[in-house]
């Protein structure tokens, strides 16, 4: 699968080509600080397969937080572009709103749904779990 994207402005670009990993819903405070309130959309994608084009991605790591997930944004435009973090190494966390054609997203489970809001939309029969399941 040919996966596309990049930022709002245009500086940050990206290619993948292989098989993307699981796709979730993650519905957990942190994530909705930085979509603005709603459950962070996204697909795991091996780094390896993953190519960057144009501009550099700026990153940001809280301190303050055990095993802090480091994000990662366009510097001009801010646009949220995905995570890394040490518990998964060698993948991508691939937010979905910065792909180009986004159609083939299903989600595979909703993760942290203790902090969904009353307003996030889990489908029916979606794999939901209340934290991280192990694994993961």
């Amino acid at each position: 699968m040919k996966i596309e994207g990049g930022c709002y402005c245009g500086e940050v670009r990206y290619s993948f080509e292989g098989e993307p990993g699981p796709a979730m819903q993650c519905h957990c405070r942190e994530c909705q600080y930085i979509t603005g309130g709603n459950p962070n959309v996204f697909v795991m994608i091996p780094e390896a397969d993953l190519h960057f084009i144009g501009g550099d991605l700026s990153s940001f790591q809280r301190a303050d937080i055990d095993n802090a997930v480091t994000r990662h944004f366009c510097p001009n435009c801010g646009t949220a572009v995905g995570t890394t973090t040490a518990g998964a190494p060698g993948v991508f966390v691939m937010k979905v709103g910065t792909m180009d054609d986004a159609d083939f997203y299903q989600p595979d489970m909703a993760i942290f749904t203790k902090d969904a809001k009353s307003f996030h939309h889990i489908p029916d029969g979606l794999p939901s779990f209340e934290e991280l399941p192990s694994g993961f």
